[in-house]
C-alpha cells in the first residue's frame, strides 16, 4: 500500500516539477547549482547558423539585467540571474559569474589579453541602490579571482556603466564620467535662466593604483545648442540637470588622442590628448566637420580600428533611433575611414552591417571587429547577437530564450578560464531495494574551458583508495552519470583531450532519499550500506579510462542543459527516468514529515492537496518575474543614476 501511494505521490510531484519548468523554460537550472543556495539560473540562449566554417573561434561574454537601475533589497527569495557570463559559441554556458556579485548588475564584461599574467576579464559593476557602494572597474584573472578594484575619486560621482576600456599596454583604462554643471541658457535665446546640465566626460586611469592620470568634460568644449535632445524651450531643471550629451563609449589611439561617441548631439568627437580640444567632430546628421554621403545617429560604440596620422579608420553602433523615434528603418555597423589631411576632409562607410531582422536597437549596443575582420553585433535588446563575415554575410545570429533580460554589450573572445575552486559533484542513490540501486552523479566546474572529459571515482571507506568507475565526455555545463551500485566516497577529474588532468573536486558523501519509502522503496534504509566499488566494478571489463578503450556509450540528455549520460556498469533504465527520479527525490526530501503524514492519515487529502497545488502552480507568478520586463525600464538618457544617491 505505501508503495503504491508512493508511486501516486511521485507521479504527482512529478507533474509539479513539469509545470514550474515549464513556467521558467527560458532559464537554465542544474543540480550542481541547487545542492547549494542560492541557485544559479542562467539565461538559455537560442542559436542558429547559417555558415557556421566562416565563424570565427572564441567565448561569448554578456552581462544580462532586467532593469537598469539597481533593486532593493527585498526578504523574498531571489535567483541569481544577474550578473557576467560566458558561453560558448552553442550558447552553452562556461561560466555564471552572478553569485559573486550579489545579483547586482554588470557591464562592459569583456576579456582582456593585453595585461601581463595570461587573460583577464574586465567590467563594471554598477552601485548598490542606496549608493552606499558607488561601483567600481574590475580585473579578473582567469581563476575569477579580483585582481584591481578601481573607484572613482568622490567628485567623479558614481562609476560609470558605459565603458571601461583597458588600453593595449594593460596598465591604464579609459571610462566614461558624468558631472553635473550649472550653465546659462543664453545660448539658447534665454537670458539670464540657468539649467543644470550633466556634462559628459572621460577620466583614464593607472590600473595599478587608481590614480586618475588625465580626466576631459564637455561642459567648456560642446554648447548647449548642439543638442538633439532638448529644445530652447525645455524647462530648466535642478540639479542633476540636462544629460544634453550622454557620452557612451570613449578609445584611445596611438597618437595619444581620442574619440567621444556622444549620443545625444549625433556625434563622434576626436579630442586631442596634448590640450583636450576637439580637434574634428563627425556628426551623423546636421553640421559635420566632414563631406560624407551617410549618416547615423543616436549611436554607441565608436572604437578606432585603425589610426595613423591623417587617416583614421572606426568602428560605429548606428542605433538610427531612440525610444520615441527613428530616423532609419534599420540599425546597422558601420566601419567608416576619415581622411583629416584633405581639404575638405572626408568620411565614407567602407561597411554597412544591418540588423540581420531588419529591426532597431533603440537603446544600448556595440560593434567588435574580429581578428579574422568578421565582425560581431551586440544588439542588446533579449540579448541578440550576430556574426558577420567581412563581406557582409551573415554568420550566425543569437538571442536570449527569455524576453525579460538585455545585455549593454556583448563580445566574443578567446579565453582560458581555470578556477581556483573545485568542480562541484553532487552523487545520490536510488533504487527500489538493495539489488536494484544506481548511483546518479551530476558534475561541473563553472568557469573551467578545455575540458574533454570526466573521470568519476569511487572509495569503499573514507580512507579508501580511489576507484576508478568509469568516464564521459564533457559536452555541456552540467554532466550526468549514471552508475551501477551504491557508490560512496565519490569524486571526478576533469581531463584535456589530450590526458591532462585539470583539477579534481572533493570527495563527497552520497545523499540518501530521506523518504525513500515513499518513492517505492522495499528495503531497510537504515542497513543499507555502500558497495565495495573495486569489488564491484573488478568483475565488470566494460569501463576502462578517459582515453576511450571500452568506455561506455553516451548520449545527450534531452533536458535543457543537454548533459551526457553513460551507463558504465548496464542494469540502469533511461537517462530520462533517473532525471525525473532525482528531481522527485529532491522534492520529496524538501517536503519533509508533514507530506508523510498526510500520505498515511489519508490518500484523499493528497491527492487534493496536488490538485491544489497544481493549481496554485498555474496561476502564480515564477520566482523570477519580479524582474521588470524590458518595457518597463526608465529611458535611457534619464541616467541619473551615475549621480551619487542623496
Amino acid at each position: 500500500m505505501i508503495a503504491c501511494l508512493g508511486f501516486l505521490l511521485l507521479l504527482l510531484l512529478h507533474s509539479v516539477l513539469a509545470q514550474t519548468q515549464s513556467e521558467d523554460a527560458d532559464l537554465l537550472s542544474f543540480a550542481t547549482s541547487l545542492a547549494k543556495l542560492p541557485h544559479v539560473r542562467a539565461l538559455k540562449y537560442n542559436v542558429q547558423y547559417h555558415n557556421r566554417e566562416r565563424v570565427h573561434p572564441g567565448y561569448w561574454f554578456v552581462s544580462p539585467y532586467g532593469q537598469m537601475d539597481p533593486e532593493a533589497p527585498t526578504h523574498r527569495y531571489a535567483q541569481f540571474q544577474v550578473g557576467p557570463y560566458i558561453y560558448d559559441g552553442d550558447g552553452v554556458l562556461v561560466w555564471a559569474g552572478s553569485p559573486m556579485f550579489d545579483n547586482r548588475n554588470i557591464f562592459d564584461f569583456r576579456a582582456v589579453h593585453s595585461m601581463s599574467g595570461g587573460p583577464h576579464l574586465s567590467m563594471v559593476w554598477q552601485h548598490s541602490w542606496d549608493g552606499s557602494d558607488q561601483g567600481s572597474g574590475l580585473v579578473l584573472g582567469n581563476d575569477y579571482t579580483i585582481q584591481r578594484q578601481l573607484r572613482y575619486p568622490p567628485e567623479f560621482g558614481a562609476f560609470d556603466i558605459h565603458e571601461f576600456n583597458i588600453l593595449d599596454d594593460g596598465n591604464t583604462s579609459l571610462s566614461v564620467t558624468y558631472r553635473s554643471h550649472m550653465l546659462p541658457m543664453d545660448t539658447l535665446g534665454r537670458p539670464g535662466e540657468q539649467t543644470a546640465v550633466l556634462a559628459g566626460g572621460f577620466a583614464e586611469m593607472d590600473v595599478n593604483t587608481g590614480e586618475v592620470r588625465r580626466d576631459w568634460d564637455s561642459v567648456d568644449q560642446i554648447p548647449l545648442g548642439d543638442t538633439v535632445h532638448f529644445y530652447p524651450s525645455s524647462p530648466a531643471l535642478p540639479p542633476p540637470g540636462w544629460d544634453y550629451v550622454h557620452a557612451n563609449s570613449v578609445d584611445k589611439n596611438s597618437d595619444g588622442n581620442y574619440i567621444m561617441s556622444m549620443r545625444f548631439t549625433n556625434s563622434v568627437y576626436m579630442i586631442s590628448g596634448a590640450d583636450g580640444r576637439i580637434m574634428w567632430r563627425l556628426r551623423g546628421r546636421g553640421n559635420s566637420d566632414f563631406e560624407q554621403d551617410f549618416v547615423f545617429s543616436k549611436q554607441h560604440d565608436a572604437k578606432f580600428l585603425e589610426s595613423n596620422g591623417t587617416r583614421h579608420i572606426i568602428s560605429i553602433l548606428n542605433n538610427a533611433s531612440d525610444e520615441n523615434f527613428n530616423e532609419e528603418d534599420v540599425s546597422s555597423a558601420l566601419i567608416v575611414e576619415l581622411e583629416t589631411g584633405t581639404t575638405p576632409m572626408t568620411a565614407k562607410v567602407l561597411r554597412r552591417y544591418n540588423r540581420p531582422d531588419g529591426h532597431l536597437t533603440r537603446l544600448r549596443g556595440n560593434a567588435q571587429v574580429l581578428p579574422n575582420d568578421n565582425i560581431f553585433i551586440g544588439w542588446s535588446e533579449r540579448g541578440y547577437i550576430s556574426e558577420h563575415a567581412d563581406d557582409g554575410e551573415v554568420l550566425m545570429s543569437a538571442n536570449f530564450a527569455s524576453a525579460r533580460f538585455s545585455t549593454y554589450r556583448a563580445y566574443k573572445f578567446d579565453f582560458t578560464g581555470r578556477p581556483n575552486y573545485p568542480p562541484a559533484l553532487v552523487a545520490s542513490v536510488w533504487g527500489t531495494d538493495e539489488s536494484d540501486l544506481t548511483t546518479t552523479f551530476y558534475v561541473s566546474w563553472n568557469g573551467a574551458t578545455d575540458i574533454a572529459w570526466w573521470n568519476f571515482y569511487a572509495q569503499a571507506s573514507s580512507l579508501s583508495h580511489p576507484v576508478f568507475i568509469g568516464s564521459v565526455p564533457k559536452r555541456d555545463f552540467e554532466t550526468l552519470f549514471v552508475a551501477k551500485g551504491f557508490l560512496d566516497w565519490v569524486s571526478v577529474e576533469a581531463v584535456t583531450a589530450d590526458g591532462n588532468v585539470l583539477g579534481k573536486s572533493r570527495v563527497h558523501r552520497t545523499d540518501l532519499p530521506k523518504h525513500w519509502v515513499m518513492a517505492g522503496f522495499t528495503g531497510d534504509r537504515d542497513k543499507l550500506k555502500p558497495h565495495d566499488p573495486a569489488a564491484l566494478y573488478a568483475a565488470d571489463g566494460s569501463v576502462h579510462n578517459a582515453a576511450g578503450q571500452e568506455v561506455a556509450d553516451s548520449t545527450d540528455s534531452s533536458s535543457g542543459d543537454s548533459s551526457a549520460v553513460v551507463h558504465p556498469a548496464g542494469g540502469v533504465d533511461s537517462k530520462e527516468l533517473s532525471r525525473i527520479v532525482h528531481e522527485t527525490y529532491n522534492a520529496v526530501s524538501s517536503i519533509g514529515g508533514l507530506f508523510l503524514f498526510v500520505l498515511v492519515v489519508c490518500l484523499a487529502c493528497v491527492v487534493c492537496a496536488g490538485a491544489w497545488v497544481l493549481l496554485r502552480r498555474r496561476r502564480r507568478k515564477g520566482s523570477y518575474q519580479h524582474v521588470p520586463h524590458e518595457d518597463d525600464l526608465p529611458e535611457e538618457e534619464l541616467r541619473l543614476h551615475n549621480v551619487p544617491p542623496e
